[in-house]
């Protein structure tokens, strides 16, 4: 996409657009599968969904995955006990899902995983299926944790960051 194209598609997509795409419904249901999944492994679990990039960020031309990286430390997801926080960012704009890991996630992990996850919601995204494929990425994600970091005894209170997605 042309920087031109991109200036416009992100002006263009409105968060009444997202809240369309991701309405109450959804994510309540994201919410339950995140805290489900956290029941399973010792990681923990934030999504963020973004309609669209400002236009200083489009400007600077800065990427989904620079933003994902930025959100990541601003709602301090590696701020965990374990090193095992992970963010699905979603930007609809850029029809883009990224992941981003700490540290202990990130090595215990590979890159085509989470790929793999990725693409499972972009593909469903790009058929309009933005309810079923974020829950179908969600839950890709949530076994790739409990492979690496499955729940051990005691473990099962512990919840170090909000299950509810955040709508920017």
């Amino acid at each position: 996409m042309g920087r031109l194209q991109r200036i416009f598609t992100h002006l263009g997509t409105t968060s009444r657009q997202a809240r369309r795409a991701f309405s109450t419904t959804t994510l309540k249901a994201l919410q339950e599968v995140i805290a489900e999944g956290e029941t399973l492994h010792r990681a923990q679990v934030r999504l963020i969904i973004e309609p669209a990039l400002s236009l200083s960020h489009i400007r600077r031309n800065l990427s989904s995955r620079a933003r994902a990286h930025r959100l990541f430390s601003r709602y301090r997801i590696w701020d965990t006990e374990e090193n095992s926080g992970v963010l699905i960012y979603i930007n609809l704009a850029d029809r883009t899902v990224e992941i981003v890991t700490d540290r202990a996630v990130g090595h215990a992990v590979k890159t085509s995983d989470w790929e793999a996850a990725c693409d499972t919601m972009t593909r469903g995204f790009a058929l309009g299926q933005f309810h079923d494929s974020a829950l179908a990425g969600i839950r890709h994600v949530n076994q790739l944790l409990a492979e690496h970091f499955p729940v051990r005894d005691g473990d099962h209170d512990r919840n170090e960051l909000p299950d509810r997605p955040v709508m920017l």
